[in-house]
């Protein structure tokens, strides 16, 4: 799934395109892209709509509309959009036509992409605030509020740094990544972290983020650029997917463990493991079941 950095690549690339233009045609050709809205009522919204600002907020991107509309699209797991791509790729299922001639398309093969058109700042902010925590990068990620939100959570630190509500934009990826760099086991309690851990894993975090930026997102599976070049950050991991391999720090072996049904790379040497789940697979509070051993 594309997380922050991919997102924000995207938008990155987008926003000369399309600030400043006017969308003179959109076609919506999979209902469950607007679902529960039907397609013809928003494209009817979009078309003549000018495109003032593309925005981020977490995994959405954010297209600031004329008129104060809003249209705030997620690529969940497997969308890609394109920009003046040659032929429409099989599984487009937005098309964008805008008034310099150029074309947008959304693809999406396992189709679960969303595009919610909300009115209203005020209905922007509700829509994202259900659904998405403390944006990294910001003057408010701070450890005490980290620390403080995480206060009496059993759950494995690594669940609360994925749960969007908590911390918004962090994906697999780059939790692997920031707790690696943070010296934390992804098997730690949330709520038993120090304040200093909990400045460890902000900055692991915003270094990651950061770093995954500059590479212009991670390329593993299905994340292209809006040109459809991949990115770079894969050729960067530290311990995500190098399961097997020895430790860039200290050469110990990397292990993929099962953290929430997440697949996770630790190395147990670096990022020591708490007392209750050495040596043995545990449960470590909500959400799912934790396995640790897994290959």
């Amino acid at each position: 799934m594309p997380e922050l950095p991919e997102v924000e690549t995207i938008r990155r690339q987008l926003a000369p395109h399309l600030e400043g233009r006017t969308i003179v045609d959109a076609r919506i050709l999979d209902p469950r892209w607007t679902r529960p809205d039907p397609p013809a009522a928003v494209e009817a919204e979009l078309a003549g709509a000018v495109v003032e600002r593309i925005g981020r907020a977490g995994k959405y991107l954010v297209w600031s509309l004329s008129g104060e509309r809003f249209l705030l699209q997620h690529l969940r797991m497997t969308g890609t959009l394109l920009y003046d791509p040659g032929v429409a790729p099989p599984h487009t299922h937005v098309l964008f036509e805008f008034d310099d001639g150029h074309r947008l398309v959304y693809v999406d093969p396992r189709r679960f992409g969303t595009g919610h058109l909300v009115f209203g700042e005020d209905a922007r902010d509700e829509y994202l605030t259900a659904r998405i925590g403390i944006e990294p990068l910001t003057p408010e990620f701070t450890a005490a509020h980290l620390r403080e939100l995480a206060r009496g959570r059993t759950a494995p630190v690594k669940a609360f740094v994925l749960d969007q509500r908590q911390i918004a934009g962090v994906g697999n990826i780059y939790a692997d990544e920031a707790l690696f760099r943070a010296g934390i086991h992804p098997l730690r309690p949330a709520g038993r972290l120090s304040r200093a851990d909990w400045e460890r894993v902000r900055e692991g975090i915003e270094e990651a983020l950061s770093a995954g930026i500059a590479a212009r997102g991670a390329s593993i599976d299905d994340f292209r650029h809006v040109d459809g070049a991949r990115g770079s950050f894969q050729d960067q991991f530290l311990v995500h997917r190098r399961g097997g391999e020895p430790c860039p720090r200290c050469g110990h072996t990397i292990r993929k463990i099962v953290v929430g049904g997440r697949g996770t790379y630790v190395c147990e040497r670096c990022q020591s493991k708490p007392r209750a789940a050495r040596g043995r697979g545990t449960r470590l509070g909500e959400p799912g079941r934790v396995r640790a051993g897994a290959r």
